[in-house]
């Protein structure tokens, strides 16, 4: 499992390569195969009532990546937020050693005292505690590094509090929708990034959680509109607007296999952004044109109108590195419109750097008011922090 890895490009430190080598993977997994738990997937070990996964074995690159990124120290105070099977909580008493300690949290009891038991058969020294990972480690002092393992929506008071002065924080962030793993860094009173990585997790559940709107449109659905936050959708008027002959805008921006690192949170910028998750049977049925991902496309929604990205094939004849043509396409009656706002921020991503460009993440208590900081892409407030999203060359002159 171990040989190969090379989690987000890079080839695994000593600690983190013997610590993967010696912790037994299959002991977390009972119930599967030795193929599977020794396998690239994640795990899917706990499901809800209806069937809807809440806890798994993460994908070992992931599990890798998320320690290499941690950068612990034997000795070192670890808080892991979100248990899951106790796999990581082993892997990380493994690389602070007899004289560290690490403590993690569950919110689901049965996934507690499934990972506590396993931790237990292989006498790992690990504290799991059933409770809301929201709410930090009650009773206890700063810990040195703090993990979490499930999407968060906010950075809450509580791990802001228990973080020690220049100790670092990995997590899942969502912004507007956006899931990044960003490695944070702690310097007074702010958080700074050191790395900002695309990736999905299983959202966090709790006090604090903060529930996706899922809004279906169109018979099948034909497509999903995936909110970050509360507002108000009419599916009815969407469903007229697929109606509306499809208004493309092209962009002259194209680039090999389409991908756009970082894109969306130029997109996020603009009002009504979201996510559109678009049919399969719609496109194939050419009542939607195909959209940039195979799940659907970053978008916009405004009243009854949509739009989201769109591709075709670039002016490169490459086989073994086509290039594609970023476009936009809106559906109702300002669709040209949306599709036309929707283009120019791709042609903005890509004057400010388009795939070289690297983001800066920094996070503020929310009680600090709105700090002055230069060049921000991106602001957004949640219930304990603010979040500025920054483009990393003008983030060097603001820290």
């Amino acid at each position: 499992m171990v040989d190969g890895l090379r989690p987000w490009g890079a080839a695994l430190s000593g600690p983190v390569d013997a610590a993967m080598r010696t912790v037994p993977r299959h002991v977390f997994v009972p119930g599967v195969s030795l193929e599977r738990a020794y396998g690239p997937d994640p795990v899917v070990t706990h499901r809800d009532g209806e069937g809807v996964p809440v806890s798994s074995a993460s994908a070992p690159g992931t599990v890798a990546g998320m320690l290499e990124k941690l950068d612990v120290r034997p000795g070192q105070r670890v808080l892991e937020i979100g248990a899951g099977t106790g796999y990581n909580a082993a892997l990380l008493a493994q690389l602070v050693g007899p004289t560290g300690s690490v403590t993690t949290i569950e919110y689901d009891e049965a996934v507690a005292s499934a990972a506590r038991a396993a931790l237990s058969g292989l006498g790992v020294a690990v504290t799991v505690v059933h409770g809301d990972g929201m709410l930090g480690a009650p009773g206890q002092p700063t810990f040195d590094r703090i993990v979490v393992t499930a999407g968060a929506w906010d950075i809450p008071r509580a791990w802001w509090q228990q973080l020690a002065e220049d100790g670092r924080l990995v997590v899942p962030l969502r912004i507007l929708g956006l899931t990044r793993t960003v490695v944070f860094e702690r310097a007074g009173a702010v958080l700074r990034s050191r790395s900002v990585m695309e990736d999905g997790f299983m959202p966090m559940r709790g006090v604090g959680a903060v529930r996706e709107q899922n809004i279906s449109v169109g018979p099948g659905p034909d497509l999903v509109v995936r909110l970050d936050d509360e507002r108000a959708v009419d599916a009815s008027a969407l469903q007229d607007a697929l109606d509306h002959p499809a208004a493309v805008c092209w962009t002259g921006v194209a680039v090999a296999w389409g991908w756009t690192e970082h894109l969306d949170f130029w997109l996020a910028t603009l009002e009504g952004f979201c996510r559109l998750l678009v049919s399969r049977a719609a496109v194939d049925d050419g009542r939607l044109m195909t959209p940039k991902g195979p799940w659907g496309s970053m978008g916009l929604v405004e009243g009854g109108t949509l739009a989201y990205l769109t591709t075709r094939p670039g002016p490169t004849e490459d086989a073994a590195m086509p290039t594609y043509e970023i476009g936009a396409c809106g559906y109702g009656p300002r669709g040209a419109d949306l599709a036309a706002r929707l283009a120019e921020r791709v042609r903005d991503w890509d004057r400010d750097g388009g795939q070289g460009v690297q983001l800066w993440i920094e996070a503020h208590p929310g009680s600090a008011g709105r700090p002055e900081v230069s060049g921000v892409l991106l602001a957004v407030d949640k219930r304990d922090s603010r979040v500025l999203v920054l483009v990393a060359e003008q983030a060097a002159a603001a820290v």
